[in-house]
């Protein structure tokens, strides 16, 4: 009952399989796989058959399992958007080889074959660098009198940034100078294919 509870089927137990909607028969197979509380869950391609709404509603469910059981979690896709939502770290794989592994950024960033380059050319880079990621080191001189910090998504300083001629100042939690971010770094994010 508690994992039924926890997958948000309560008061659905006594269905049958086709009295559900395909986001409650995804719960189900979860549920399943939680029952015999496992180290290591393996999901394979689990919402491709949805609809693009109920898989949004599945994916959010996912997010807030995983961050309540801290289980580790494979969860194979074909869907790099959905990979970057859900995962700490991504493993691309080739011909049966994984030919890259690392976090959503180091693989945009730093594709190691030409492979990992096309299949992340198209994921909009302000919604997944951050401001670390791209900084250039503290300048001196100008001051545009905004500072950001090195954790903050491109997309949601874009605007602050590029309202500024001089660079603006990037700061640690204790508004420590760690680097600074130009008009044109941003430009290059939003509107280059590649960093």
């Amino acid at each position: 009952r508690e994992i039924i509870e926890l997958v948000g089927l309560k008061e659905r137990e006594s269905y049958y399989p086709r009295e559900l909607s395909g986001g409650q028969q995804q719960r189900v197979g979860i549920a399943r796989a939680l029952a015999v509380n496992p180290d290591v869950l393996f999901l394979d391609e689990p919402f491709s058959a949805l609809d693009p709404l109920i898989r949004r509603e599945m994916q959010n469910e996912f997010l807030r399992l995983q961050n309540m059981l801290k289980k580790t979690i494979v969860f194979v896709t074909h869907d790099f958007d959905e990979a970057i939502r859900l995962a700490d770290r991504i493993a691309i794989m080739y011909e049966g080889e994984i030919v890259q592994e690392g976090t959503a950024e180091e693989l945009v960033l730093n594709p190691a074959t030409n492979y990992v380059r096309e299949f992340t050319r198209d994921i909009p880079r302000g919604k997944l660098l951050t401001v670390g990621s791209i900084m250039a080191p503290p300048v001196s001189g100008g001051d545009s009198g905004l500072s950001i910090k090195p954790t903050e998504l491109i997309s949601n300083v874009a605007a602050k940034v590029i309202r500024h001629n001089e660079p603006v100042l990037v700061v640690d939690e204790g508004d420590k100078p760690v680097g600074s971010l130009s008009r044109d770094q941003v430009v290059e994010v939003l509107f280059s294919k590649e960093h």
